[in-house]
């Protein structure tokens, strides 16, 4: 993983797949496992990041068709 600082509240990260997987499976699971544990606003953000996680996966799915 490399973690770089773009602007002050902004950061670019590169991963590796299975590391962005992991954390994006440990934030599916504290969505549905952990909800009762968590803050409200905690869990929105969660919800907000997978969707757009999922939106973003589903671009690059779509865009690496429509190049072959």
């Amino acid at each position: 993983m490399k973690i770089e600082r773009a602007r002050p509240t902004r950061f670019v990260v590169e991963f590796h797949v299975y590391e962005l997987a992991s954390l994006i499976a440990a934030a599916r699971w504290a969505i549905e496992a952990g909800a009762d544990d968590l803050p409200v606003e905690a869990v929105e953000d969660l919800q907000r990041i997978v969707a757009s996680y999922d939106d973003e996966l589903t671009k690059l799915g779509t865009e690496s068709r429509s190049s072959e």
